[in-house]
């Protein structure tokens, strides 16, 4: 399988870039293995005191921190079945700060949104291990731009790995 090529710049949107950049890996299977244990060896350090912590007014607490990364996780892996299944459909975008209030994700424990994640990384895992090569490169429309399904998969590596470094240097960084 061709887990390790990264993609392309043209072939996902540039806001994107950041995470592509911020996934660590030599695969992207790997990429995702590591942002898990990253995002278990941050949230070791959150104190049971600190767990709806906001390092700001207004800014989301430590669970809907994690919340967002297991909604926006499944969203992109969403996608990318859809589009490696070869659905054209142009996909709509979701807006972000809508869903962390309706999470409610501060009535749950760490842990349970801990075990949460895990599941769905567990899933996306599942779901990239299955498609065969070609797969891969299969794009689609979401949120109005083009990006394709290996980028996805360094996406949702990347986008937790900077939760986790937001987590660590905003949230944590004085304990």
């Amino acid at each position: 399988m061709s887990y390790a090529t990264r993609p392309a710049p043209a072939d996902f949107p540039t806001f994107y870039h950041r995470y592509v950049e911020e996934a660590a890996g030599g695969d992207m299977l790997d990429a995702m293995r590591i942002a898990q244990r990253t995002m278990h060896e941050v949230l070791a350090r959150v104190p049971s005191t600190m767990e709806e912590h906001r390092y700001a007014p207004e800014k989301w607490s430590i669970k809907e921190v994690l919340q967002h990364v297991i909604d926006a996780e499944r969203i992109f892996a969403y996608r990318a079945l859809r589009f490696s299944r070869g659905d054209s459909t142009e996909l709509p975008g979701f807006e972000e700060n809508d869903y962390a209030p309706s999470s409610q994700a501060d009535r749950r424990t760490l842990e349970d949104l801990l075990h949460e994640y895990d599941v769905v990384r567990e899933a996306s895992l599942l779901l990239f291990q299955s498609l065969p090569s070609e797969a891969l490169d299969r794009s689609g429309n979401a949120n109005g731009r083009s990006i394709n399904v290996r980028a996805i998969g360094w996406v949702i590596a990347g986008h937790s790995n900077h939760h986790a470094t937001v987590l660590a240097e905003r949230y944590l960084s004085n304990n």
